[in-house]
């Protein structure tokens, strides 16, 4: 299939996916032109696709892609010469898992950060009325207070933030520094020596929030230096630099900190919002840790639960029994996954449903 020459990114600079894209089209080498989205771009883009989010990659003849993860999956398939795919049937099970953990698990905590702290908040509501706003006519106060309550009322309140679940927000960027640089102070990237999918799946709240953000950047620097070096490196990586250097074949030990976190926490959130979707709820309570989440049921999560599950099925019995061996926690909570429901976590609760890409707007 031909490409464009230079591919036309709908998207803003500050944003979690279209930073994602940006350091994988660098990576690839392909050409593409980021164009810094207002209010009437994204209401076109929205018309185009069907789809109110960013980024949003113009093709040819008027066609459009769109999601971030189905994009780079697209374009794998254009120029597998420089591929971040793991050739091995479990460790590129592994790099599908995290990207997912990465898009779908610390979104939450990255919009925190965002949007709970004050400084945070005024730059970024600053920035976004400065830029995204900038075709509105009013003044920058008000387009400021517009955003601010906008994004604090979508990505805070109806995302089950309250003061008594704040801390364990902040323990979810934590508990996932802490993690990645467990493995990135001893190794290149999050599955070895060469950039794979892995690493572009953490790369949208690792780049564009918590290395950039004030709040969370400083706790970056000073908590997990190596993973600071990570976001600068990949940021600055030519996949074709490590075509002779070999995918990625075994699992590391340094990864079962990450995988902890993984099998506790982000597969049964997963499921427990599938259940919620299945059931037909608008919300559901997750317990993390002792403590109890309000959340919204997303149904874009629950399409990425339900291809997890289907590529984990299709696994032969000795790649799942490989990943098992690995990490007998991750092993189990796979199997509780694709096997039990677990509707005693599920309470409906009488709001509005949100829209599927509600969570993957901005």
């Amino acid at each position: 299939m031909a490409m464009p020459n230079v591919l036309k990114v709908h998207g803003l600079d500050l944003s979690y996916f279209t930073g994602k894209l940006e350091a994988y089209l660098r990576s690839k080498q392909i050409p593409y032109e980021l164009i810094e989205m207002d209010t009437a771009d994204f209401k076109h883009c929205g018309k185009a696709t069907g789809v109110a989010q960013m980024p949003q990659v113009e093709w040819l003849n008027g066609q459009w892609l769109s999601d971030s993860t189905l994009i780079i999956e697209f374009l794998e398939e254009l120029k597998p010469e420089t591929t971040i795919m793991p050739q091995k049937a479990s460790v590129r099970f592994v790099a599908q898992l995290l990207e997912d953990f990465g898009d779908e698990w610390l979104w939450r905590p990255a919009l925190y950060y965002r949007w709970a702290n004050a400084k945070d908040a005024r730059l970024m509501s600053t920035r976004l009325a400065e830029g995204m706003m900038r075709d509105v006519p009013l003044p920058l106060f008000m387009r400021r207070w517009a955003i601010l309550n906008r994004q604090r009322f979508h990505f805070l309140w109806r995302d089950g933030v309250r003061p008594r679940t704040a801390k364990r927000v902040e323990a979810h960027y934590l508990e996932t520094l802490d993690a990645l640089e467990h493995i990135l102070s001893k190794q290149a990237f999050v599955l070895g020596n060469r950039p794979t999918l892995a690493d572009y799946g953490f790369y949208g709240g690792m780049f564009r929030h918590f290395f950039c953000d004030p709040t969370p950047a400083a706790i970056m620097r000073t908590r997990a230096p190596a993973v600071h070096e990570w976001v600068a490196r990949l940021w600055n990586t030519r996949i074709e630099d490590y075509i002779n250097c070999p995918m990625p074949e075994v699992i590391s030990e340094n990864l079962r900190p990450l995988f902890r976190i993984v099998g506790q926490e982000f597969l049964p959130y997963m499921q427990a919002n599938e259940a919620a979707i299945e059931l037909g709820h608008t919300t559901f309570k997750f317990d993390s840790q002792g403590t109890l989440f309000n959340l919204p049921a997303q149904p874009y999560r629950a399409w990425r639960f339900q291809r997890l599950r289907t590529r984990y099925q299709q696994l032969p019995p000795h790649t799942q029994n490989e990943i098992h061996a690995y990490c007998p926690e991750l092993g189990e909570a796979l199997l509780k996954a694709v096997t039990f429901p677990i509707e005693s976590r599920i309470k409906g609760l009488p709001i509005t449903t949100p829209t599927t890409m509600t969570s993957r707007t901005w």
